[in-house]
Parts: C-alpha cells; sequence; structure tokens
C-alpha cells in the first residue's frame, strides 16, 4: 500500500510551504497516527520516509523534526546579497601554492614528457610515481615498498575501491560510529552494511570491535581514522593503535587505514599500517594536501591484497589520469608537496587560534575547551575543522537553520552518524575555506547565536 507515501507527501507539502519550518517538532507517533486514523507502524513508515526524502530527522529520546532547509539567498554577514560562507567543505589553499604549482609543471610542458603522460596509465601508475608515492606516504619511520604502492583517480576513489576489493556486495564494513560521510556513500552504493563501533576519547574502541565481530556476526573490514579523525579531530595514541592491530590479527579482518588528513599531525604516531601491515590498506590522496582540481589517490596495499585491489580499480574505473599522476609523482619527487603541507599545517594553527579566540577565548591547544554558554568543541592545534557540542537547549538542526539564516553553512553532526542512533547535538564546523578575516567574523556570528538560544534566532 502506497497510503503512507501519500501521507508523507502531504507532510512534504507543508515543509515546501513553510506551514512547518527547520526545527518544529513532529507530533509523536502515536498522535500521528490517531489524527489521521492509520496504525502505529503506518505513522513509522510515514516518518521514516521523511528521513529517506531528507526532510526530517529522528533524535533519540527528543522525536522527530523537521530538518534545515536550504539557505536563503541574502546577506552573508555584511557581505553583499547572495554570498555565503562555508563552513562545510574543506579546501584549504594558501598564499603562494599557485606559484609553488606552477613552477613544477615546467617539465611536463616538454613534448616527450607530455606525450607520455597523455597516454592510459593503470592503477599501478609508473616506477617514479611508485617511490615518490612511497615516500610521500612515509612518516613516524614507516615507509611503504613502493611495488605496493596503486593509484586511483582521487583519495575517495582509493577508498571506493578498498571497500570494493575486500567488502563483497551485502557484506558488511564496521567504521566509527561517526564517520567520514563519504564512506556512508560509497558502502550504499556497493551495497555494504555499514557496523557501527564504539568509540571514545582515544577513538575507535578495539574491544569494541571484538565485540561486534562476536555478537553481530562476520565482518569483512574495518573503515579507521587513526590520526584526526573526521569529525571528531581525535589522534589514536601508539597503545591503542596496537591494541587494535592485535584485535585485527586475532579477528583476521583488514582494515582500510583513512590518512587523508594525517599530513596535518607530524607528531602523530606510526600508523596502523606500520604496526598491521599485512592487514591494513593505508589510503590517502592529494586533494585536501594539494588542490581538488589536479589529484591523485594513493593507496599502500598488502602483497596479499594488490592484485585484488589493482582488479577493483579497474572495474570501477577508477584509475588515475596520466597526465594528474605525472604531475602529482613531479611534485612529490622535487618537495613541493612538502612545502604546501608545511605552508597548511601553520594556516591550520592559525584558523584554530582564530576558532579559540572566537568561540571561548580559549588559548589554542589539544582538547576542548568551555566557552560561555558556548558549549563545547574539539579541535587541536593543527586541524582544519572541529566538533562543536552546542549548549542547551539547542538541537544540531535548528543551529544549522539559524546559522543558514546568517548566510553560513555548518554539518550537523546527524551526517555522520554510521548506525539507526539519534542525531547529536552537535556540529562539525570546516575552517579551511573561507579567507581568515571572513572566518573570524562567521565564528563570532555563530557563538552570538549558540549564546542567544533558539528563541532569539527563530526562522520566519
Amino acid at each position: 500500500m502506497d497510503d503512507y507515501r501519500r501521507l508523507a507527501d502531504g507532510v512534504a507539502a507543508d515543509i515546501a510551504a513553510g506551514r512547518l519550518r527547520p526545527g518544529d517538532r513532529l507530533p509523536p507517533l502515536r498522535a500521528f497516527a490517531r489524527r489521521h486514523g492509520i496504525a502505529g507502524s503506518t505513522a513509522a513508515r510515514v516518518y521514516g520516509e521523511l528521513n529517506r526524502r531528507g526532510l526530517a530527522v529522528g533524535e533519540v529520546g527528543r522525536g522527530t523534526f523537521v530538518r534545515a532547509s536550504a539557505p536563503a539567498a541574502g546577506p552573508a554577514l555584511t557581505e553583499p546579497a547572495g554570498a555565503g560562507v562555508d563552513l562545510e567543505l574543506n579546501y584549504p589553499v594558501v598564499p603562494g601554492q599557485a606559484g609553488r604549482l606552477a613552477a613544477g609543471l615546467g617539465r611536463l610542458l616538454r613534448p616527450d614528457v607530455l606525450e607520455a603522460a597523455l597516454r592510459p596509465v593503470g592503477p599501478a601508475g609508473t616506477p617514479a610515481a611508485r617511490a615518490a608515492a612511497a615516500a610521500g606516504l612515509a612518516r613516524s619511520g614507516w615507509r611503504p615498498d613502493p611495488a605496493r604502492v596503486l593509484f586511483a583517480g582521487n583519495g575517495r576513489q582509493a577508498m571506493a575501491g578498498a571497500v570494493s576489493a575486500l567488502v563483497p556486495t551485502g557484506g558488511r564494513l564496521a567504521v566509527e560510529e561517526l564517520t567520514y560521510p563519504v564512506i556512508k556513500a560509497i558502502a550504499s552504493r556497493l551495497g555494504v552494511t555499514l557496523v557501527p563501533v564504539a568509540m571514545d576519547a582515544h577513538g575507535l574502541r578495539p574491544d569494541a570491535l571484538a565485540e561486534a565481530a562476536r555478537r553481530r556476526g562476520p565482518l569483512h573490514a574495518v573503515y579507521v581514522q587513526p590520526t584526526l579523525h573526521n569529525p571528531c579531530g581525535t589522534t589514536m595514541p601508539p597503545e591503542r593503535r596496537a591494541a587494535l592491530a592485535a584485535v585485527l590479527e586475532d579477528l583476521g579482518l583488514t582494515a582500510i587505514e583513512d590518512a587523508v588528513w594525517g599530513f596535518l599531525a607530524e607528531d602523530a604516531p606510526p600508523p596502523l599500517a606500520a604496526l598491521a601491515p599485512d592487514r591494513t590498506v593505508l589510503v590517502d590522496g592529494l586533494s585536501k594536501r594539494l588542490s581538488p582540481g589536479l589529484t591523485a589517490g594513493l593507496a599502500a596495499v598488502p602483497p596479499a591484497l594488490f592484485d585484488r585491489l589493482s582488479t577493483a580499480l579497474r572495474a570501477g574505473s577508477w584509475t588515475p589520469t596520466g597526465y594528474a599522476l605525472e604531475a602529482a609523482a613531479g611534485w612529490l619527487a622535487d618537495g613541493t608537496v612538502s612545502a604546501i603541507e608545511e605552508a597548511k599545517r601553520e594556516d591550520a594553527a592559525a584558523r584554530r587560534a582564530i576558532a579559540a579566540a572566537a568561540l571561548a577565548g580559549e588559548a589554542p591547544g589539544e582538547g576542548s575547551g568551555e566557552g560561555s554558554g558556548t558549549g563545547t568543541f574539539r579541535a587541536v592545534p593543527r586541524s582544519y575543522f572541529f566538533w562543536w557540542e552546542l549548549p542547551a537547549p539547542w538541537r544540531a538542526e535548528t543551529f544549522v537553520a539559524a546559522a543558514a539564516r546568517r548566510g553560513i553553512a555548518v554539518t550537523p553532526g546527524a551526517a555522520f552518524v554510521a548506525g539507526p542512533g539519534g542525531a547529536p547535538g552537535a556540529v562539525r564546523v570546516g575552517l579551511a575555506s573561507p579567507p581568515p578575516d571572513v572566518l573570524a567574523r562567521a565564528l563570532g556570528v555563530l557563538a552570538r547565536i549558540a549564546r542567544g538560544g533558539p528563541d532569539d534566532t527563530a526562522i520566519g
């Protein structure tokens, strides 16, 4: 029966017409069922359909609420009408970056080099690219074997290839309970079921991973972000990494280690790939280190999985282009990538200080900060994002809507939830994209919104 869809259409029409506004609480299921003369199970399907369409979000113990609408056209802070401040996407660019990259492209102007770069290339790339990539992936005393490096078009494609190679359709991929939204989309497209695993202040809990494997059925792989976890910003200490490596061995499980933000944490412990080399596929990319416009995905792969992952990258059409790979290899080899990474570490630290001053008056440092009515935010000195646990009575969706009215986009915590649980009362704030002065003003506005409370910033 499609009755529940027709009822969902009616609620959707009320939202579109403004009769239900972002942040409004929908009636409890029993009340909705009585009002429409339907069974409670049908009412649950209506609300499930609204959630599926992205029109509503459920919060454990609080109810179901209308999601934030798209930002209306209008002034952003004091900028011209129609402008917006994007604190969702993180594309860090530092002064002088384009000049550094341009200098490294000179050799590609030689006809012989360009002719070679324009030929098709497979996931194994070229010997020169593998050597450069191995050096670029090296950290904390660990360096992969160049013969075990594979390439994709970008970091996301490297992740997709790893999931495709390790987890069959209908299989189960363990992830942190708060995880990178792209891995959720990849799993959905590949027909993979995500199994959320509990976290603590040090990241994914190895005991919880073992318990998930025992209680919830066989796992095919685990996706994990040990360094600068997105969105929480946590970095696993050495003892946690060692414990996780031991659990991987006990379970016979392979980890997909996301190292995309790892370049910002120079002092991080050795990667999981150093502790469990036969059970870890480390994936990385150059979009954050350099630019999303010309990038490459990198993967350090155990010997036993090399052919399988190479086949998955080919089958998914996730192989790199020759020109992008040749450019990336040159920038890695000539020191351009290292120089830009260092500049971005300094830039991230400066932006973290801006955030601390705007939200809490806290001196930059590791951990969390309590502000005067602004809740708790967690970030590290060199990070381009932070996790902001909002003060009561704010809910994430209502706060996102209030920020959108001011022309500021932030990401609600629900975007990172891996399982069916309710949305956390938190948002992730990206620091990389706006100029520093715009960032400072935007964060100041968000701090005032947080202190004012929902009643003072209603959408209407």
